[in-house]
């Protein structure tokens, strides 16, 4: 927990003294080198961090220089056996809360907590702390002996003759080496008859003054009153946010404020947004972080598709918060207008609204959501009319997008291609206006595929209002794939005769524009149901019975997952 700054300086002129030993001699290069040995022996205690406990340097400002900043709000607290004293008399001073490693506890003048510590300290456990000197002040602080894990700490604070009318404790734990508080604020104790203070007592410094106590939910949320008494956002539809599998997001309006409850299959991080459109950018954010088994609740702002920006202060009031299972809960009450954070919108107004999972890092760190997040499929008024409505991870029209090039190239394209393919010699002698029935069941089906892909290639356009710098490669891949899908049915028109020597020419073009179409159009190319007909040569045409049964078992196959695969979309 110690403050130890070393300047680079002299560690530049001793690398540039170590480079003219290289140029002067050996013997220089050994000088150099003992001198640098004898440096880091000297400063190795300081750097390690003091996990003794033996902190000083942090005195004044009660911060130890683990290299990030404190948290916002306090875990620990600070209790006292007396509200009153006398010089000389002995007050009970405890610190508690879940496991830490470090401590230190000062006690103030309440009203000029900058200034050196007052009193001085009796120990009650040797083991676990021990007395530090700040200033010219003996045993004026105490802090810990090891990094060994504690909860509770009890120590005596002595009055001294010339203490101030109020004297604030205050103390600064370190859960972890980048997990710590500073200057807890603890009870203000007061000499008898001692006037009422002139200046209203702030809590700290370093305190964050809107930071408000967090607590932990004894029972998980439940849907009760959705619709009726609170909007609520569930997915999927009228799902119970104490299983596994729901998100849950509910607003109920309580006179000038909002009470908002948040829960999803989560062990990293729920979050959702206030937008005025259904893309990430100028957005108000609220996040619950799990961080190490205890989950911190913030407000963010959300510029562009980067990383949400923290606010530093927090509006937020009733914290509370329960993970169990790997499902993450939390809730917490904000007024509707909050005109001193510009960053905070006005909950009496309509917005899209987006919920969001994701992992978390060391630290409280967020990382990109691995899937697309939950958006209504409108704007709505949280403090409005209550509603129970399913939020979609897909907009209508990129579902419909989907929807469309699944039919065109699952179903479609499939079927057309073994007819053409497979059922030549089967059909070869059946006529439908005036051409074989295959060539024109195979025409029609890859006319569809060219209506549907068109349709299908203008909704992302529709959706985004132009083009998308952020979808990849997918916006490419889709033009290539509608550019062969126009030119397959161009290249048919000029097709030669049967017998035509060019005929050869033209099937290979045809065949291999249709192939790589596919192949950009379709991940993955079901090869064994093409197998099962490929091992039968036209020669068998007397196997056409059997033919016909595969290939009916085949398409209403594709169109029973079709209707599922349809149904699916629908839900999401």
């Amino acid at each position: 927990m110690s403050c130890l700054t070393i300047s680079r300086k002299p560690m530049a002129i001793l690398l540039r003294c170590g480079h003219c030993s290289r140029r002067t001699g050996r013997k220089m290069e050994l000088s150099g080198l003992a001198f640098a040995v004898w440096m880091f022996i000297c400063f190795y205690a300081s750097v390690g961090g003091y996990p003794s406990g033996k902190i000083r340097e942090a005195c004044t400002s009660m911060i130890p220089c683990h290299g990030s900043s404190p948290q916002l709000s306090p875990e620990h607290t600070i209790t006292v056996n007396g509200t009153e004293f006398k010089p000389g008399d002995n007050i009970e001073v405890h610190l508690s809360g879940p496991d830490f490693e470090g401590f230190f506890i000062q006690a103030r003048d309440a009203e000029h907590l900058d200034s050196p510590a007052v009193g001085s300290f009796m120990l009650v456990d040797r083991r676990l702390s021990q007395l530090l000197t700040c200033g010219r002040t003996k045993n004026s602080a105490v802090s810990h002996t090891s990094k060994a894990k504690k909860n509770y700490i009890k120590v005596y604070w002595i009055a001294p003759g010339g203490a101030p009318k109020r004297v604030q404790f205050l103390a600064t734990v370190v859960k972890k080496y980048k997990t710590f508080w500073v200057k807890i604020p603890g009870p203000i104790v007061s000499q008898p008859n001692a006037p009422s203070p002139t200046t209203p007592l702030h809590a700290t410094s370093e305190a964050i003054s809107t930071s408000h106590p967090v607590s932990y939910l004894s029972k998980p949320f439940n849907a009760s009153g959705c619709g009726s008494m609170k909007f609520c956002i569930r997915n999927p539809s009228n799902c119970d946010p104490e299983s596994a599998s729901c998100f849950f997001l509910s607003f109920q309006q309580e006179k000038s404020s909002v009470f908002i409850e948040m829960s999803g299959p989560s062990e990293g991080y729920l979050a959702f947004a206030l937008s005025h459109d259904q893309w990430m950018g100028g957005d108000d954010a609220y996040l619950c972080v799990n961080e190490d088994h205890r989950v911190h609740v913030s407000t963010a702002y959300l510029k562009g598709r980067s990383t949400p920006v923290l606010d530093s202060e927090n509006a937020l009031e009733d914290v509370s918060w329960r993970l169990v299972d790997g499902v993450l809960q939390c809730s917490f009450r904000r007024s509707i207008r909050l005109p001193a954070y510009k960053r905070r919108f006005n909950l009496d107004a309509s917005y899209y609204i987006f919920l969001a999972d994701g992992e978390a890092g060391e630290g409280g760190l967020i990382y990109k959501h691995r899937r697309q997040p939950l958006i209504t499929n409108g704007i709505y008024n949280v403090t409005g009319l209550p509603q129970d409505i399913r939020g979609s991870r897909s907009p209508q029209l990129i579902k419909a997008h989907g929807a469309l090039m699944f039919v065109a190239w699952i179903t479609a394209v499939s079927i057309g291609v073994i007819v053409a393919r497979f059922f030549k010699p089967v059909w070869s002698h059946l006529f439908l206006f005036g051409k074989e029935v295959w060539f024109q069941v195979h025409r029609m089906l890859m006319l569809t595929t060219v209506m549907l892909t068109s349709v299908s290639f203008v909704l992302p356009f529709i959706y985004r209002g132009g083009w998308s710098q952020q979808a990849g490669f997918h916006p490419y891949l889709g033009c290539t794939v509608m550019a062969l899908t126009i030119f397959q049915p161009l290249m048919a028109g000029f097709r030669p005769s049967r017998h035509a020597p060019r005929r050869q020419l033209f099937n290979w073009f045809h065949w291999s524009t249709g192939t790589t179409a596919r192949i950009l159009a379709v991940e993955v190319i079901e090869d064994d149901r093409v197998q099962i007909l490929q091992s039968l040569t036209s020669a068998e045409a007397e196997g056409r019975l059997f033919k016909q049964v595969v290939l009916t078992i085949y398409v209403c196959g594709n169109i029973v997952f079709l209707i599922a695969f349809l149904a699916a979309i629908n839900q999401i």
